[in-house]
């Protein structure tokens, strides 16, 4: 389910952040489904208890999660809501590199071609799917 990459320089939080959208996005995590405890997810990845904790606090701070007193944590963002909310993040950052791009004077023409390379690319992905 959750899978932790220790040799990344990312804290192992925000990959388990990471992994519980994807998880999300990908239809695998259901809104108002129940997420595994703190000490359950902490012994199934066998890492402290607090990194745990630390990435559902997030989650909830982001609108991800919802948790109920003596019952858990839960789902609290649906599919479409995550997307949109990654959506904004993204397009905040492809606009802040845009910037920086700009600021270096690499021609508009060349960032678009980049973009639209990548969009060529991932259409044909999913034609051979």
């Amino acid at each position: 389910m959750i899978l932790i990459d220790y040799k990344s320089r990312k804290p192992i939080y925000e990959q388990i952040i990471d992994n519980i959208k994807s998880l999300i996005v990908s239809g695998v995590l259901q809104r108002d489904e129940q997420l595994p405890s703190v000490r359950q997810l902490a012994q199934e990845l066998a890492i402290n208890p607090n990194t745990i904790q630390k990435a559902y606090a997030e989650l909830e701070r982001q609108g991800v999660l919802y948790s109920l007193k003596g019952r858990g944590s839960f789902v609290g963002s649906s599919l479409q809501e995550l997307r949109t909310v990654q959506q904004k993040e993204l397009l905040g950052q492809l606009s802040d590199l845009s910037a920086e791009l700009c600021s270096l004077q690499v021609p508009q023409q060349e960032v678009c071609a980049v973009v639209q390379q990548v969009y060529a690319e991932a259409k044909e992905g999913t034609a051979h799917d």
